[in-house]
């Protein structure tokens, strides 16, 4: 007992150790700008093919996209929660995390074919990840209450294993149904605290432990996913022409990308950790402030997926799936923010709201216009709302965060909105 307890001592981040994103965790995002890279090109390929993007075809291609997408995010999510509990700078840690590194990259380049002969590639090295580091973990730790924990993911990460590799050695729609079921036993199982009999289940969480951690790891994401966005806008308009319009599509993406950065630093993309702290209830804010941040990272996927399809065909009409994705993506972003908002300060300002509608109710009419035209359109909604944020903060003093005493379903609309203070960007 004592020898695990040494070990348990040499592992875990020391009480007050600094919260910031490590040198490690960088590194191991960098594997995700490539996960994003190639969940775009599935979506732009989808929606380049004649016929999906005029008519319903689009929404079950978009729907396996998620499908896959939520593996990945959830080996991202794992990686960083075992970062938060355990020291980076231990090589065990190391590791483990490299080592998931490799595996997201194989993952990534097997996922264009997932549905076709890759499903393997992509489903082995995902079940490998989740279980070895539990393995990893629970040997090291062995004798050790954590080891306990490890054991419970171990489990039921085996389990659902078992359904993404059977789904792999199938074909349509029995694999994509036995792919969602594991995904639902993934989600499921976390959110129960992954009960095992004579174990019980997890009761603790990252986030009530190193919530000021998992913010910053989830707001340096974010950024990445923002850089990507603006790697895809350069690299789709030097495959171009320099022409005029592909030049205003492209000067048109760029200042989008420019106004999602500023309408997710204002104020509350900085102070996420000090309303976790604040909270009555961190693990249960964690957890909703996580998933804001995942809808807000997939509307700037979708959102560069758009820049992917106006810069080479800037003129002519836009076709509903094309309108969907240029429009839907800064809607799906501002939805996001707007509910992280809401974690941070129990209120969400009214021009994300009327920004939201705006894009999503003009979606439809946006048919007979020019893809560039409707970019434009997303781009001020944004500036629209930009433009509101700095109008509230100017002469007023920052705001502490005040997250809700209990994260009740039912949000409040402010007409002066959760963001009150000076400018944070």
């Amino acid at each position: 007992m004592m020898a695990a307890a040494g070990r348990a001592e040499n592992l875990i981040r020391k009480h007050g150790s600094p919260q910031q994103t490590t040198l490690l965790e960088l590194f191991f995002d960098l594997a995700f700008i490539f996960v994003i890279q190639r969940i775009a090109l599935r979506i732009t390929e989808r929606l380049s093919r004649p016929g999906v993007a005029g008519g319903w075809h689009a929404f079950p291609a978009a729907g396996k996209t998620l499908l896959l997408l939520m593996p990945l995010t959830w080996v991202w999510t794992l990686a960083a929660w075992t970062t938060a509990k355990y020291d980076p700078r231990r090589l065990p840690v190391q590791a483990v995390i490299i080592t998931a590194m490799f595996g997201v990259l194989i993952m990534s380049a097997g996922l264009p074919a997932a549905f076709r002969g890759g499903g393997l590639a992509f489903v082995v090295p995902y079940v490998v990840i989740q279980t070895g580091r539990a393995a990893v973990v629970m040997i090291i730790l062995r004798g050790h209450e954590l080891a306990r924990t490890a054991a419970r993911e171990l489990v039921w990460f085996t389990l659902s294993g078992l359904l993404w590799i059977t789904g792999a050695l199938t074909h349509g729609g029995t694999r994509v149904t036995l792919w969602v079921c594991g995904a639902a036993t993934d989600f499921l199982a976390a959110r129960i605290g992954w009960p095992v009999p004579r174990l019980g289940s997890l009761r603790v969480t990252a986030w009530a432990v190193a919530g000021a951690h998992l913010a910053d790891r989830y707001r340096q994401f974010l950024l990445i996913a923002l850089g990507e966005s603006v790697v895809a806008l350069a690299l789709e308009y030097t495959r171009g022409l320099y022409d005029v319009e592909p030049t205003v599509a492209f000067v048109i993406g760029f200042a989008t990308t420019v106004l999602l950065w500023r309408i997710y630093f204002y104020r509350t993309g900085q102070t996420l950790g000090d309303a976790i702290a604040a909270s009555e209830n961190p693990e249960h804010l964690g957890r909703v402030a996580a998933l804001a941040h995942w809808i807000m990272i997939l509307g700037i996927i979708i959102t560069a997926v758009g820049y992917e399809l106006v810069i080479p065909h800037p003129l002519g009409d836009t076709m509903p799936g094309w309108a969907a994705v240029i429009l839907g993506g800064p809607a799906l972003y501002v939805a996001g923010r707007a509910h992280f908002e809401y974690v941070a300060f129990a209120l969400v300002s009214r021009p994300r709201v009327v920004g939201v509608v705006i894009l999503v109710l003009a979606a439809p009419l946006m048919v007979p216009l020019p893809p560039v035209l409707v970019s434009l359109i997303a781009a001020l909604v944004l500036a629209g709302i930009a433009a509101a944020d700095a109008a509230r903060a100017r002469g007023r003093p920052p705001e502490a965060p005040s997250p809700p005493r209990r994260m009740v379903r039912k949000q409040s609309i402010s007409p002066r909105g959760g963001d009150r203070g000076c400018d944070g960007g």
